[in-house]
């Protein structure tokens, strides 16, 4: 019998977009907490809900939806592991 996943982090959410997306600017911030009660929160107030501010090369000449697939791709394992919201800001840089 295998342990349950555990749940997604700032560090590793950081280390795997850094990984996949080489950005330019990431912040990552675990808006848990805020969303107690609510779907897809849990009793411990982390792990479930993120915003990520992103700004990558990978993205240029893409779209919204190009971009933010390229995102939740990257994600794709933490989103299985229990991550349920996912808010993501595109930085444009000139």
């Amino acid at each position: 019998m295998s342990a349950a996943p555990s749940l997604p982090t700032v560090a590793a959410i950081e280390a795997q977009l850094r990984a996949d997306l080489q950005p330019t600017e990431l912040q990552i911030i675990d808006e848990s907490a805020a969303h107690a009660g609510h779907m897809g929160a849990n009793a411990e107030g982390y792990g479930t809900h993120f915003r990520v501010r992103i700004a990558s090369g990978l993205f240029a000449g893409k779209n919204r939806v190009s971009r933010h697939r390229l995102v939740y791709d990257s994600l794709q394992n933490f989103i299985d592991q229990g991550l349920h919201a996912l808010a993501i800001e595109i930085i444009d840089k000139p």
